[in-house]
């Protein structure tokens, strides 16, 4: 394994971590995705459980939340680690620059399908992207070339062959990477199938953006914050109501949710890692070099973190819920991390 060489910053830290006022931070501190909450928090248990120390403090922030967190600078005020359920933007790279987090490793984890779930007792759906982007835009074409705000209150305004109730849908805030993700993966391949889209794309790229990435504001969506557990309730409490998160989160669910199908296909592990599943994404957490030689147990839980029983095809994340890397693919990430491979680099 690799062995460090302090930083400025990071001997500043180590400075501040002997001066007295950080002497209560023994714990590792993650924030970010609440699609990665799950992992990293089975990872702190899994660390505590096997070496007796005290257990990282996994918070729920959302992805842009977490990265403003990580990224605002160094010392114990300022998180370890982050996890993203999207890589991280060149704004959020120049942000942790700016506040002198310029040594950041990449951890790529493995791939979560982007679910669209509902109560287990709610009639079965089976919906393509376009009807989903004409259920949740903000606009739809007019078909004379201009947009008009969506009309569409109930699914069989979409096609009469969809149910005849209220379109009610709880997702995520635009600081999640949850949110991203379903933009670009369902509302931009929806976007793409309407008349003169195609067109327009080539035209106006920038309007192209706006119409495809803006969800309606007039209450079938309904953003739900961070909390996925909350989303849940009101699956229950509704039946007709549909919600959007990761995989992970509806397979831990499984009793309560069952999956929309999207495009015919129903979200598994199998699906999501063949690809033939339309909406999956890339996984990540993120590491501040420079807290790593200083922070207590921070690089053991690292190990921990990306280690095959962690990670593997068998390994405990799976288990909940996570597709896993090749073999081959996963041994190139725990040797990234096991090196403090810079970003970029």
């Amino acid at each position: 394994m690799k062995k460090f060489i302090l930083s400025a910053s990071a001997a500043a830290l180590a400075v501040a971590m002997t001066a007295g006022g950080a002497a209560a931070r023994d714990q590792v501190k993650v924030v970010g995705s609440s699609t990665v909450f799950p992992y990293s928090q089975a990872a702190a248990e899994e660390f505590a459980n096997k070496t007796g120390n005290p257990a990282p403090v996994v918070e729920s922030t959302g992805t842009g939340g977490g990265f403003k967190a990580f990224c605002g600078g160094i010392g114990p005020d300022f998180a370890d680690i982050t996890g993203a359920s999207r890589a991280i933007k060149s704004s959020e790279v120049e942000l942790c620059a700016s506040n002198g987090v310029d040594d950041i490793t990449e951890a790529l984890i493995g791939y979560d399908g982007l679910s669209i779930a509902h109560a287990s007792s709610a009639p079965e759906m089976d919906l393509t992207e376009e009807q989903i982007f004409q259920a949740l835009a903000a606009e739809l074409p007019d078909g004379n070339g201009g947009f008009v705000a969506n009309p569409n209150k109930k699914w069989s305004d979409i096609d009469d062959s969809l149910p005849d109730f209220d379109i009610v849908a709880f997702g995520p805030p635009p600081t999640s990477g949850t949110r991203d993700a379903f933009v670009e993966l369902v509302m931009h391949d929806g976007c793409a199938e309407l008349p003169g889209m195609a067109e327009l794309k080539e035209s106006d790229g920038d309007k192209w953006e706006e119409v495809c990435s803006r969800m309606r504001q007039d209450g079938p969506f309904v953003e739900a914050g961070e909390n996925d557990n909350l989303i849940v309730q009101r699956l229950e409490a509704d039946p007709n109501a549909i919600g959007i998160f990761g995989y992970s989160f509806l397979y831990e669910n499984s009793d309560k949710l069952k999956a929309v199908k999207v495009n015919g296909v129903e979200p598994t592990f199998d699906t999501i890692a063949d690809a033939s599943y339309p909406v999956s994404r890339p996984i990540f957490f993120y590491i501040k070099n420079a807290h790593r030689d200083v922070i207590p147990n921070m690089e053991e839980f690292l190990m921990e973190y990306v280690s095959d029983e962690a990670l593997g095809a068998d390994g405990y994340l799976p288990e909940r819920g996570l597709t896993p890397l090749s073999d081959e693919r996963r041994a190139e990430v725990q040797k990234a991390v096991a090196d403090g491979k810079k970003l970029g680099s």
